[in-house]
């Protein structure tokens, strides 16, 4: 809404000083001439916000400048009660936030930017990355979600060609920066990443579900099927180089923890005893499957027929 656009674009000026049109049409996720539109409309309606031309210019507000505009909409309060980028909500949580540091003294912000800090990279590893999802789909899923309506999503399987289905949503859920939709089909269970919908279509429909969900159960539940469907799970150490090959290749990650000598130890889950086999084998000495003892053996002996094959018979 324009609206919560100019409030933050007034947040922004508050908190941060002069800027530039090109920094603040990629902060509130617009073109420049979005908000030179906005800007005008400011003046019009008797924010004092003036431009300066030159090499540091930009927009700024007339020193001392202050109004009330804290009050939090749908999607912000939403964006915080879930840190929401996993549901769509990024730009939400952002213009959240720049209205609680503004209901703070500058003194406790201050203070928290310092010493509160959320870095890209921490002592093992680069942070995985956040699974992109198209933003007016992922409005769709949220809001069949808590309207309680029917949806119908466009959908890639993994290894099938992109198909239409109805499906009843139940909830939404974030792992490890992976968000799914957990709903059901012609009353089977279904569980979709949300990074496979390329597009979705609130329906009309109410939705076939319980009146009182448990997300953290239907969770646990769904996850234990799918661990027992067949799954084999290993214990793997590996080189902190390696880190993101070796997720690339696992189908659930169940633990994490460094070990002494900087290596990571993971217990992940592959698809088959085969799909471990070949997703170890890539990683080359750069990874160790410690369990089970059946993946070991069969590593070894694909070595060891390597091995030999290129054993100069000389």
């Amino acid at each position: 809404m324009r609206a919560d656009r100019l409030v933050s674009l007034v947040l922004l000026l508050r908190r941060r000083g002069r800027l530039t049109a090109d920094v603040l049409a990629r902060e509130l996720e617009v073109s420049t001439r979005t908000v030179l539109r906005d800007i005008d409309a400011l003046s019009a309606a008797g924010v004092p916000v003036y431009a300066e031309r030159g090499r540091h210019g930009g927009f700024a507000l007339l020193p001392g400048f202050r109004t009330e505009l804290t009050g939090l909409n749908h999607d912000e309060a939403l964006a915080l009660l879930t840190t929401g980028r996993a549901f769509g909500l990024g730009p939400a949580l952002a213009s959240a936030l720049r209205k609680v540091a503004d209901a703070l003294p500058p003194a406790q912000v201050a203070t928290a930017e310092r010493f509160l800090v959320d870095p890209e990279t921490d002592l093992l590893s680069r942070r995985p990355a956040v699974e992109e999802v198209d933003r007016p789909t992922m409005l769709a899923v949220r809001r069949a979600v808590l309207d309680g309506r029917r949806l119908r999503l466009h959908y890639a399987a993994t290894g099938q060609e992109p198909q239409w289905r109805t499906v009843d949503p139940i909830g939404l859920v974030t792992v490890r920066d992976r968000g799914y939709l957990l709903a059901t089909r012609a009353g089977a269970d279904r569980t979709y990443r949300l990074s496979r919908i390329l597009a979705a279509e609130a329906l009309d429909e109410p939705a076939e579900r319980p009146a009182d969900v448990d997300l953290d159960r239907i969770w646990r539940q769904r996850c234990a099927a799918f661990l027992a469907d067949g799954h084999l799970t290993a214990k793997v150490r590996v080189r902190p180089g390696r880190r993101e090959d070796l997720l690339a290749t696992a189908v659930a990650v169940r633990a994490e923890a460094p070990e002494a000598d900087g290596r990571l130890r993971f217990e992940v889950t592959y698809q088959d005893a085969w799909h471990a086999e070949w997703a170890l084998w890539q990683l080359g000495p750069d990874a160790e499957a410690l369990e089970p003892q059946s993946l070991r053996t069969a590593l070894r002996d694909r070595a060891m027929a390597i091995a030999a094959r290129y054993t100069d018979a000389s």
